[in-house]
């Protein structure tokens, strides 16, 4: 135990010395009114290249990657089943469903499928 501790603190602050390298050795750039512009052959822009996007459809997108993600995570339980005796198998897809539902219905509570408020 106190081997995994002593790991995990030198883990921590061999993390925290590349971080602090990381910052002091990088690359310094100043931000100017003609670097932030979008080019377009040398002449002004006709409208703004910054077009807002919805928020809403970003948060669908999240959304979506969320459960995207979990449900990839069903194939490994999945695979297990030939490996676990059915009770222990039930209990954890039982489980990760219930999850499931929970984030689902959460969601519908927050109006998150709502295209329009």
């Amino acid at each position: 135990m106190n081997l995994m501790l002593i790991m995990f603190f030198i883990m921590i602050f061999i993390s925290n010395v590349m971080m602090m390298i990381s910052m002091i050795i990088s690359k310094k750039t100043f931000m100017d009114r003609e670097k932030n512009s979008p080019f377009e052959c040398g002449f002004d822009p006709k409208s703004s290249a910054r077009i807002p996007f919805s928020l809403h459809f970003f948060l669908i997108t999240v959304i979506f990657l969320i459960f995207d993600v979990e449900i990839a995570l069903i194939f490994p339980i999945i695979n297990c089943f030939n490996l676990t005796n059915i009770i222990f198998f039930t209990k954890i897809s039982i489980f990760f469903m219930i999850m499931l539902l929970i984030g689902l219905y959460h969601e519908w509570n927050q109006n998150m499928f709502n295209w329009t408020n």
